[in-house]
C-alpha cells in the first residue's frame, strides 16, 4: 500500500484524466471542506457539472478561495485533470505566494479502462477529450515535468489497485524529518 507523506498545511493538485478516479481518491482521503473541485464550482454556477462554459469563472472562484485557504494555512486538494502545465502553474503560483509547499498525486491509469469508466458514468465526457487527457497525463510523467515545475513531491499511481490502496499521513509543515521521532 502506498503511503503519501503531506505536509500540513500544503496544496495537494490532482492530476488525471477525467473519469481517472481523482474525486473518489479526493473524497476517501481528505475533508470535503479541504477539497476544491472544478465540477462542483462548474455545477454551482450554472447548474451542470459538465457545462464548460461555467469554466472560466468556476477556475476564478477555485484560484480565489485557493489562495484564501492558502493563506491561512490551510491545507487544500485541488480536484480538476491538471493535464497543462499551464494550469498547474497559476496553482503553483498561489502556494509560493502563500509560503506552503506544493505536493502532486497523479492517476496515471491506463485509458482503455479510463473510456471504460467514462462511458458509464452518467455524465459522460467526450471520448476525444479523455484520450487527449490520457496522453497529456503520460507525456507530463515521461518528461518529469511536475518535479522540474517545483512540487515538494510527486506521487504516481499506476492502476487502480494503488489509488484504491493509497493512504495519507499528514505531518507538520517544517518538521525536521532527521531525529529520532521521524517516521
Amino acid at each position: 500500500m502506498p503511503i503519501l507523506e503531506i505536509p500540513d498545511p500544503a496544496l495537494v493538485v490532482l492530476v488525471g484524466a477525467a473519469g481517472s478516479g481523482k474525486s473518489t481518491l479526493a473524497a476517501r482521503l481528505f475533508d470535503a471542506d479541504e477539497v476544491l473541485s472544478s465540477d462542483a464550482l462548474r455545477e454551482a454556477v450554472s447548474g451542470d457539472a459538465a457545462d464548460q462554459s461555467a469554466s472560466a469563472m468556476a477556475f476564478r472562484i477555485l484560484h480565489r478561495t485557493l489562495a484564501r485557504r492558502l493563506g491561512a494555512g490551510r491545507l487544500t486538494v485541488v480536484d480538476a485533470t491538471n493535464v497543462r502545465r499551464v494550469d498547474r502553474r497559476s496553482l503553483l503560483e498561489r502556494a509560493r505566494v502563500a509560503g506552503v509547499p506544493a505536493v502532486a498525486v497523479v492517476l496515471d491509469i491506463d485509458p482503455v479502462l479510463i473510456q471504460a469508466r467514462n462511458a458509464s458514468r452518467p455524465r459522460v465526457v467526450d471520448p476525444t477529450v479523455v484520450d487527449r487527457h490520457s496522453r497529456a497525463v503520460r507525456t507530463t510523467v515521461d518528461r518529469g515535468d511536475l518535479a522540474a515545475e517545483g512540487f515538494l513531491s510527486v506521487t504516481i499511481l499506476v492502476g487502480p489497485g494503488e489509488v484504491a490502496g493509497l493512504a495519507i499521513v499528514r505531518r507538520p509543515a517544517g518538521l525536521d524529518r532527521t531525529g529520532p521521532d521521524a517516521l
